[in-house]
């Protein structure tokens, strides 16, 4: 089964995909957040439809001690309006610190702030999908 992993930031959404079989997931690609949200949710969509995902993931921002804040009510309400355009299921996976992680790997490699920055949102994603996948 091939998944989509979403982080919806609010400069860059990241993107990440799993292999075939749902084992591994990769960093995609960055939909930078242009303020048209439908324009962004349709090139969701078309990588929904080019990879030939089964299922879509996307992140939510729960605050530290598991509670909803207003960044997961916005989420949730993004994802709904995504998974009124996509053909496959949306599931939500909690993203607590992801982004720190994926941050943490990248400064591991060796990359500078800007490289970091053109990268980490997909990092993060692909995190968030390892960890969704591994939950299963």
């Amino acid at each position: 089964m091939r998944a989509v992993g979403l982080d919806l930031g609010e400069k860059r959404i990241g993107v990440a995909i799993s292999d075939s079989s749902g084992n591994v997931a990769t960093p995609y690609e960055v939909v930078f957040r242009t303020g048209n949200r439908d324009e962004e949710h349709r090139k969701i969509r078309a990588i929904v439809e080019e990879v030939e995902a089964d299922i879509l993931v996307i992140g939510l921002p729960l605050s530290l001690d598991g509670s909803e804040g207003k960044a997961a009510q916005g989420a949730k309400a993004e994802a709904e309006a995504i998974g009124r355009i996509v053909s496959v299921p949306v599931e939500m996976h909690d993203e607590r610190l992801t982004t720190v992680e994926a941050e943490r790997l990248l400064k591991e490699q060796g990359l500078k702030a800007p490289e970091r920055r053109k990268v980490v949102d997909k990092v993060a994603a692909a995190i968030l999908l390892q960890a969704w996948m591994e939950g299963r």
